[in-house]
């Protein structure tokens, strides 16, 4: 097919709205995959770059790093992808695939530098890199991953961001039947980490300082909900947890959590944001807090197996690519529960 007038929707300054506009894939290499986009999620990184948060953006740019699609073409030397597959698309599409931390599994610390979705340098065309808000993609065979037919589709778009984020943290330190794993936040990331701590046999606790949404989390499969404003309900939980997910996205003080925990144990922070802390509050008791961006290649294979096994998704509106510009007004005001998905059939 014609790879040089494919459609999309882009934005072209940090103050424009997002609009119609055309952009070229490369042609198929002998180790890639042509993708048709079935759905995109939306995530708030998108919104991040699409006003230059982060100082950085190169415009026009076409987020969307959360594809689902089906397979419609495959360069000569693919094995593995066939046409009509499911798959999906996450925040890396390339990396070197021979240093150090490629070897181990962690692509998204590449020495040479991933290449993500969107807004990246492109090493195939010179120029950045287009991500899923458009009809189709090309991508290197070793960042395509396999998706059940066991998992309805849109809601399995934002697997590839806020599900292995939040999979990623509770994967690596080995939560497992029996453990108490307190939620921090519940928005797109901690929605996703109640569902896998609760497959995983975790005694799960939502910890919120909403009430109203405490109750949805129960909805969700947690156990407990703590209010982080209730004193005497912390108190009573101090020492008693095994492993905390912090999703928190805006600036707190994370000192009181650091009390909940046992001694030796960890909080693991995903959520991009400023915090506050007192030393003190780690070196009594030994604990730790440790960062986790998202997962390699083979790890958020590893999620899409788990969520097709215990019938993980997630809780999503899907939208028309139109809406696309309400949909981000709503994200940044908290309106959504929890995350938006763009039905890429609408985008004509």
């Amino acid at each position: 097919m014609n790879l040089q007038n494919i459609r999309a929707y882009a934005a072209h300054a940090d103050n424009q709205h997002l609009v119609p506009y055309e952009i070229s894939r490369r042609d198929l290499g002998a180790n890639d995959v042509l993708i048709k986009i079935d759905y995109c999620g939306v995530c708030h990184t998108d919104i991040h770059f699409v006003k230059n948060h982060f100082g950085n953006t190169v415009y026009p740019i076409v987020p969307g790093h959360e594809i689902i699609g089906h397979v419609i073409d495959v360069g000569s030397q693919v094995t593995g992808f066939s046409n009509n597959d499911i798959v999906g698309v996450g925040v890396i599409v390339d990396s070197c695939h021979q240093c150090s931390s490629c070897e181990q599994g962690y692509e998204q610390f590449c020495e040479q530098g991933m290449t993500t979705a969107y807004n990246s340098p492109d090493p195939h065309t010179g120029g950045v890199t287009y991500g899923g808000y458009s009809s189709h993609i090309v991508v290197d065979a070793k960042s395509v991953l396999k998706v059940s037919e066991k998992l309805n589709t849109y809601a399995a778009a934002p697997l590839l961001c806020a599900g292995i984020t939040s999979f990623a943290p509770l994967n690596r330190y080995q939560v497992n039947t029996g453990d108490k794993v307190g939620i921090i936040g519940l928005g797109g990331l901690g929605h996703m980490g109640v569902k896998f701590a609760a497959a995983m046999g975790a005694h799960v606790v939502m910890i919120t300082s909403s009430e109203k949404k405490g109750a949805d989390a129960i909805r969700l499969g947690a156990h407990e909900v703590l209010l982080s404003t209730d004193q005497a309900a912390m108190q009573e939980h101090t020492n008693s947890f095994d492993l905390l997910l912090n999703t928190i996205p805006v600036e707190h003080d994370f000192s009181c959590y650091l009390d909940l925990l046992k001694i030796n144990q960890t909080m693991v922070v995903v959520g991009l944001a400023s915090m506050k802390m007192h030393a003190a509050k780690l070196i009594f008791g030994q604990k730790r807090v440790a960062g986790s961006l998202i997962g390699g290649i083979e790890e958020t294979q590893q999620m899409l197996d788990f969520c097709a096994e215990h019938n993980i998704t997630a809780d999503v509106e899907l939208i028309n690519i139109k809406d696309v510009n309400e949909a981000y007004h709503r994200i940044e005001h908290g309106e959504v529960m929890y995350r938006v998905v763009i039905d890429m059939a609408t985008l004509k």
